[in-house]
């Protein structure tokens, strides 16, 4: 069943795509649909919109806000009408989606690294002030820091040097590719400051995973689902408080936020473009190959985030920050040819 579908999808016309349909879950489908990541919305939408605007010949793309999670899940359930053609990523697929992928019948994947981003720690303008480190970040919103008991209540419970104010922060959900990213860019990275923590790595990895990137559930930390624009308008109305949330949403509300240091460091285009700044990660789009000749208008709109994604694109005007020319002029050609990837590729 599952080469059929595949091989129903490879057909040339988008009556194939309405036949795989029927044994995917059924519909047809006459415009592109990509879900995922949050972060990557406003920039999805942005190339969705300029695509419209240049090809009015094809429907408008279908943009869906899932998080990076929902989406993979959503993305890797098949092939065919009933599943999306693209998935937005605010970090790399893991392994274990790819195999699902596989085990579905998505065999055909392309991955686009389409720019980068930063994960922002802010404040409210005029709010609180401080210098973070992983280290910080991690002792003040681990469950169990170093294995430990967590009792930091304020942030100068953490480090004396930072303000006596209750330590709370608002972030995403764990479905969210900026919370994976928060847990491997800086709560893991804070953990492995404890040397402890190394040797754990080495003899238990499961009880090292839960130790080094298990957030508290106590309150101090709160779950504000996949609308960073949420987060925003939530730390504005609490100065007291702290929002994490991707850079693009820190440009886009720079004159209600302010971005907070990490190791002396500034959240801005500059330290991100340059990975000095500890929480710069890439961004992705990954793309059915087998949906190529069935859905009108994936070329295109392939094309345009292509077109978008540069140092004077449309999309660095709304806060991305583009990838070295390098990996801009691989990624470019795997668009046009549609260049897949394997198990080893991910693995590097």
């Amino acid at each position: 069943m599952r080469f059929v579908k595949t091989t129903c999808l490879l057909a040339i016309s988008s009556l194939a795509l309405a036949a795989c349909g029927e044994g995917a879950g059924g519909g047809t489908r006459d415009s592109i649909r990509a879900v995922g990541s949050s972060t990557v919305f406003p920039f999805a939408k942005q190339v969705a919109e300029n695509f419209s605007r240049a090809n009015p010949e094809f429907n408008s793309p279908l943009i869906e806000s899932t998080g990076t999670g929902g989406g993979m899940n959503l993305f890797c359930a098949g092939v065919g009408a009933s599943t999306p053609d693209m998935v937005n990523a605010s970090r790399r697929m893991k392994m274990s989606e790819f195999e699902t992928c596989q085990e579905n019948g998505v065999t055909e994947i392309v991955e686009l690294q389409v720019g980068l981003d930063g994960i922002a720690f802010a404040s409210a303008q005029g709010g609180l002030m401080m210098n973070l480190s992983p280290k910080i970040v991690y002792e003040a919103l681990a469950a169990n820091p170093y294995g430990g008991e967590q009792t930091n209540e304020t942030w100068s419970d953490v480090d004396p040097s930072l303000p006596n104010e209750p330590i709370f922060v608002y972030g995403p959900p764990s479905t969210s590719g900026t919370r994976d990213a928060l847990k491997e860019l800086v709560l893991e990275v804070g953990c492995k400051t404890n040397e402890d923590m190394k040797a754990l790595k080495e003899s238990d990895e499961d009880r090292y995973d839960q130790v080094c990137t298990e957030v508290r559930a106590d309150g101090k930390y709160v779950d504000q689902g996949e609308q960073d624009n949420l987060i925003v308008q939530k730390i504005e109305s609490n100065p007291r408080s702290i929002g994490v949330f991707g850079f693009s949403y820190l440009e886009e509300n720079a004159g209600k936020v302010q971005g907070l240091p990490m190791n002396g460091v500034d959240p801005t285009y500059a330290n991100i473009s340059n990975f000095s700044y500890p929480g710069a990660r890439p961004l992705f789009v990954y793309v059915k190959a087998a949906h190529r000749s069935a859905i009108r208008g994936l070329d295109e709109y392939l094309q345009e985030w292509v077109s978008s994604w540069g140092p004077d694109g449309a999309l660095t005007k709304i806060g991305l920050v583009p990838s070295p020319e390098a990996e801009r002029a691989k990624n470019e050609l795997a668009a046009k040819n549609y260049v897949t990837i394997t198990a080893d590729d991910l693995s590097k």
